[in-house]
């Protein structure tokens, strides 16, 4: 998979997600273990990960799909209680580019397998990079999100 030499502009994965999940869930990832494989010629990337309790998943939602009509101004996971809002102002897996962002708990790492916990991604997910959790970076003071925000992630995670 690795054997060329990549240049800037390439986005190619660097590895995959295993899990139980296989189909799309809106509720109960915070519990979901997930392996994530890593292409072996990158398993050296992997050195130091596993002295942070966090890290963030980039992965490419490769099966949803995208259709404007539909998608780009809609209420979240479809529910009635919430308001209508542009795609940019959630976090659907149907956007223009379908790339998601996930914060995750690391609970293993050996060889070029890593382990963690509350992945919203399904079996077989391309994951486009992965990086440590650092709070001066991903956790800015006073983040201020609307009211609906605190409804939908209930039973998320």
């Amino acid at each position: 998979m690795m054997g060329d030499k990549r240049s800037s502009g390439d986005i190619r994965p660097i590895g995959v997600v295993r899990t139980t999940v296989t189909d799309g869930i809106d509720e109960g990832w915070g519990d979901v273990e997930s392996r994530i494989e890593i292409d072996p010629e990158l398993a050296d990337g992997l050195r130091g990960l596993d002295e942070f309790s966090h890290a963030l998943v980039i992965f490419l939602m490769d099966r949803s799909t995208f259709q404007p009509a539909s998608d780009l101004v809609r209420r979240p996971q479809g529910r009635e209680d919430m308001p209508l809002v542009g795609i940019f102002a959630q976090r659907a897996k149907h956007r223009p580019n379908p790339i998601g962002v996930t914060a995750v708990r690391i609970i293993g790492m050996q060889g070029n397998i890593l382990r963690v916990i509350g992945l919203d991604a399904i079996d077989g997910t391309p994951v486009l990079d992965i990086k440590p959790y650092f709070p001066q970076f991903d956790a800015p003071a006073d983040p201020r999100t609307p009211e609906w925000v605190v409804t939908l992630m209930e039973r998320y995670f």
